[in-house]
């Protein structure tokens, strides 16, 4: 472009200084001016082909950017059209299938029940498993506690009941002995009656010709005696008693400290680890107290049984006395 204007310039300079040029060389430049021309020309129209292509592309790629938005837009609601649609039908397919399984749950469960029922039952069965998991160590040396102790609190509770006469019948019946066949009638009377006072007011009347005093103290030492004999072997329920919580405890230290060593060799915090030694642990410190508290139940009633019969006895002996008094007299 820069070229073709030189040459209209000096095409113009050449044509108002009317100088004379040869017709060849005219020619040339008009050519030369013409081609310059068309170059130019063509040039311009690309570039005007260029932004038009530039603008029908932009324009095309405007339109694509819409049409996939749209598309991404219509894609997504679609999705969740389809998701909704989705959880409505499993909300409906489980509603249906919770209400289908509804009978079946309570029908398994009345099942569950009617068996249960002779499961509770077996209580014999179930303490059978709780005393075999406790361990048969220390819940075997329970078990004797509470074997040992019941049976010195059964032989107790019938030596007592054995022990216990009609205190006031027996004084009446050695007062009328006395008056009618003198201290050997009432001898006889207390050695064929079974009991501790029977056996206190015939050491009384033995002493009897020896006077007051000796009968007296051969009453309190011969109740001294039959006290003990009323006392003998509970002191071994006492020791029963205590020694089954005590044993109890020291299987749950050792069910404890086991369960440590457990952790220790895993190198990790485990239910499973732990749940044995535990297990252990509470089983014999439930049968330990259980025991304590059965034998304890017999221990008080043997006991309030022995303050009776003692009381009785005293009353018994002062009874015995006043009536050796006024045989003196």
């Amino acid at each position: 472009m820069v070229e073709g204007a030189r040459l209209e310039s000096v095409y113009s300079v050449i044509a108002e200084s009317r100088v004379r040029i040869p017709s060849s060389l005219q020619k040339k430049c008009f050519s030369m001016y013409f081609f310059l021309s068309l170059k130019n020309y063509r040039i311009e129209q690309n570039l005007i082909k260029m932004k038009k292509l530039f603008f029908a592309l932009s324009l095309v790629g405007m339109l694509m950017t819409q049409t996939l938005s749209f598309a991404t837009t219509n894609l997504l609601t679609i999705q969740e059209a389809e998701q909704q649609e989705d959880a409505v039908v499993e909300d409906a397919m489980a509603e249906e299938t919770m209400e289908e399984e509804a009978p079946v749950v309570e029908e398994e469960a009345s099942v569950m029940e009617e068996e249960a029922a002779p499961v509770e039952a077996s209580f014999t069965q179930e303490l059978k498993k709780r005393f075999i998991e406790g361990g048969p160590g220390f819940m075997g040396i329970v078990l004797i506690c509470l074997i040992l102790g019941l049976a010195i609190a059964i032989e107790r509770i019938i030596y007592l009941n054995l022990a216990t006469t009609n205190s006031q019948k027996l004084t009446a019946g050695v007062e009328e002995a006395l008056s009618s066949g003198g201290v050997e009638a009432a001898k006889e009377l207390c050695r064929n009656t079974k009991g501790p006072v029977a056996s206190i007011f015939y050491q009384g009347l033995d002493r009897a010709d020896e006077g007051v005093e000796s009968a007296e103290k051969a009453v309190v030492a011969y109740g001294g005696v039959q006290m003990g004999q009323l006392e003998k072997n509970v002191s071994w329920i006492s020791l029963f008693i205590a020694l089954a919580p005590m044993l109890g405890f020291m299987g749950t230290v050792i069910g404890m400290i086991q369960a440590f060593d457990k952790i220790e060799a895993a190198g990790d915090m485990q239910p499973s680890l732990v749940a044995g030694g535990i297990k252990v642990a509470l089983l014999t410190t439930v049968f330990g107290l259980i025991v304590a508290i059965i034998l304890q139940v017999f221990y008080n009633y043997i006991i309030a049984k022995i303050d009776s019969i003692v009381n009785d006895m005293e009353d018994a002996s002062i009874n015995l006395i006043d009536i050796l008094v006024a045989q003196k007299k």
